[in-house]
């Protein structure tokens, strides 16, 4: 109960930071996909190696957990959803790769039969934008080789303490929804640079981006999960606590009534 506790009060102090971090980012994320979309016209005429719809035959798949355990039904949501996209890729004819962030979801994939070409564990050691990026910038050349066709990022997205929710994302190629009134819009704007260069470099920041968020979100979403199921195992413990004390309590009474009943007899043995 002691250990539980402890583990709940550390999981709710990195839980503030790790909420921060992620509900800071959300917005400059959000603005990168709005410009994204208000120049998408350029997408079509200039061709981003990034924005190349081909027939899919090879699919990458990024499974982002925790390196630890006791946070619930936390990993093991991201290992299930992955392995149900795999095996629907796989019933479509296609090759599946898989890359893990999280030693979690190395451990539940790892006997599933499908390729694991990388494993990320370590990167949680250090969750920075550069690190992260690392990721992103290989995930990004796998796609633009042609090595892959398209990439899923898996992950469990943060709402609150108590609720996770499980995401599959997709990735590459970048799929931009856009709408009439919003290409209207769109051609009011000047660009300086011109569409072409501000694409060059916006559309890999918002893939970093985009994968960061994933990983931002998994690291609260883990301490979120982590705080309620200890909280819940303290409760636990402290009602196997009280159980057990009432057991020791009866046990006790009935220890002490045998030894007067022992001491009654022998005096009433003596007597007689």
């Amino acid at each position: 109960m002691q250990i539980t506790s402890a583990m709940k009060m550390v999981s709710a102090a990195k839980l503030k930071k790790a909420q921060d971090a992620i509900q800071q980012l959300r917005p400059y994320a959000n603005k990168l996909r709005e410009i994204l979309v208000n120049i998408s016209g350029s997408i079509a005429e200039g061709g981003s190696p990034f924005s190349q719809e081909r027939e899919v035959k090879t699919v990458l798949l990024v499974a982002v957990t925790s390196n630890r355990g006791l946070c619930g039904a936390f990993n093991a949501n991201v290992v299930k959803l992955t392995k149900k996209a795999a095996k629907q890729h796989n019933k479509e004819g296609r090759e599946v790769k898989i890359v893990v962030i999280g030693k979690k979801a190395f451990d539940g994939l790892k006997s599933t039969g499908f390729s694991i070409v990388s494993n990320q564990s370590t990167l949680f050691e250090d969750a920075s934008f550069s690190r992260v990026s690392e990721v992103a910038e290989w995930i990004m050349a796998e796609f633009a080789s042609g090595a892959v066709d398209s990439v899923e990022v898996l992950y469990n997205q943060f709402k609150n303490a108590g609720i996770q929710i499980p995401m599959r994302e997709a990735f590459l190629p970048i799929k931009v929804e856009t709408d009439a009134s919003q290409a209207s819009q769109a051609k009011d704007y000047l660009f300086e640079p011109s569409r072409e260069e501000i694409l060059e470099d916006l559309i890999p920041n918002t893939l970093r981006t985009q994968l960061f968020k994933a990983v931002l979100d998994s690291i609260a979403s883990e301490h979120g999960a982590r705080m309620t199921a200890m909280h819940k195992a303290t409760d636990n413990a402290k009602d196997l606590q009280k159980g057990l004390m009432l057991d020791y309590n009866k046990a006790r009474q009935a220890s002490i009534t045998n030894e007067i009943l022992e001491i009654v007899g022998g005096a009433e043995a003596l007597n007689g």
